[in-house]
């Protein structure tokens, strides 16, 4: 299934392209370089992750189908996997369905449904719907800070939560996530019970990874935008990338969860990917601002739990000898991005239980076999006697 033409390699901007196609632990903050030069804003974003800056080839050489079909004999062989779909140069060259999903099928991404929010802020900056990822949580939210003003959770720290530490996991309240997902979740006011929670850090000074963070983000963008988040999604964002969005929870409250839970099908995930890999653009038209999703991809932190770096809700790691980032859900939820390779892989599966191990093997599988068979081969050396 092609979605535009072959292209060699991501550029900045897409001309006349057709549509192609996240323990909780406090650590200290990975301060980002300061630009140097030529090598960019990439360079940076991996040597903040302390891999060495590389300067290998544009990813144009043939691949290797010997390879290719090792890493789809080994797809079938890890038993929870049910999609693998993997664009690459211009096409979706993979799309397999396993275990009884097929390609009409939505899959809860869970925590993958994190990442989807960094696009939507882009576009609320493109709007002017907010003026700025450091606009303060309280001028979004002002009915939440002055409930805030009027209880004894108030901390004067909470002033000054920022739009970039909702997306940084830098916010410095304490996780609603993990050991504390569950009593966040039976909570009658889920943006409440994030906000009231005590300080461990000032904002942007530790990573805290919580769900409840990302739910405020898009409490906030709803507000911002006038209208609840879903709807507006689907106008900015899904509509023009030609994406259905059936199904999102929702709080008691009626608020759409922003950070878990929605329902897509694995191709039209696959969407966003691309999307990056062209820079925010798509069929010729820039759905994202400008230099966005090389800000995005910038990690920030390192997570304890996990050792990736995390940037604006992208997952930034070194797989396979590449600058990869990813969004990453529960149960095994992936949507991989390979900017050198122009590459981007979804692998959803269904998984009840043993989800580490199921995630390691999945990294491993990405490290080691999927990432490295999108290299391109050498050559073979010519003999002229």
């Amino acid at each position: 299934m092609k979605y535009g033409p072959s292209s060699r390699r991501r550029t900045a901007a897409v001309v006349g392209a057709t549509a192609l196609l996240g323990a909780a632990a406090t650590v200290a903050l990975v301060q980002p370089p300061q630009s140097t030069g030529p090598s960019g804003p990439r360079a940076e974003a991996i040597a903040a992750l302390g891999a060495a800056e590389r300067t290998l080839p544009p990813a144009d050489g043939p691949l290797d189908p010997v390879r290719l079909d090792s890493v789809l004999a080994e797809a079938e062989r890890i038993r929870p996997l049910s999609s693998l779909v993997i664009w690459h140069r211009g096409e979706t060259v993979v799309e397999r369905y396993y275990r009884g999903m097929r390609a009409d099928q939505t899959t809860n991404i869970k925590s993958a449904s994190k990442t989807l929010l960094s696009p939507l802020v882009g576009i609320a900056l493109r709007d002017s719907l907010i003026e700025s990822v450091d606009i303060p949580l309280r001028r979004l939210l002002p009915a939440l800070y002055a409930r805030l003003d009027a209880s004894s959770a108030d901390d004067p720290r909470k002033d000054a939560i920022r739009v970039r530490d909702l997306m940084d996991m830098s916010s410095g309240l304490e996780t609603t996530s993990f050991r504390n997902y569950g009593a966040w979740a039976a909570s009658p006011d889920w943006g409440w019970d994030q906000l009231r929670r005590p300080m461990e850090c000032e904002p942007g000074r530790c990573y805290q990874y919580s769900t409840g963070v990302t739910h405020l983000l898009g409490i906030a963008l709803a507000e911002a935008a006038g209208r609840d988040l879903r709807s507006w999604a689907r106008e900015v964002l899904f509509r023009p990338l030609d994406i259905s969005l059936p199904s999102w929870d929702r709080s008691p409250r009626g608020y759409y969860l922003g950070g878990n839970n929605m329902a897509l099908r694995p191709r039209d995930l696959l969407k966003i990917g691309v999307l990056y890999l062209n820079d925010g653009v798509w069929d010729g038209r820039r759905l994202l601002p400008a230099g966005w999703v090389e800000a995005s991809w910038q990690p920030r932190f390192r997570s304890p739990w996990n050792g990736m770096g995390y940037g604006r809700l992208w997952w930034a790691s070194d797989w396979g000898g590449e600058r990869v980032f990813s969004a990453w859900g529960y149960g095994g939820q992936f949507l991989v991005v390979v900017p050198r390779l122009d590459l981007a892989v979804v692998a959803t599966s269904s998984l009840n239980r043993g989800e580490r191990g199921h995630n390691r093997r999945m990294r491993r599988f990405f490290d080691r076999q999927l990432i490295p068979a999108f290299q391109p081969v050498a050559p073979a050396a010519s003999f002229d006697p």
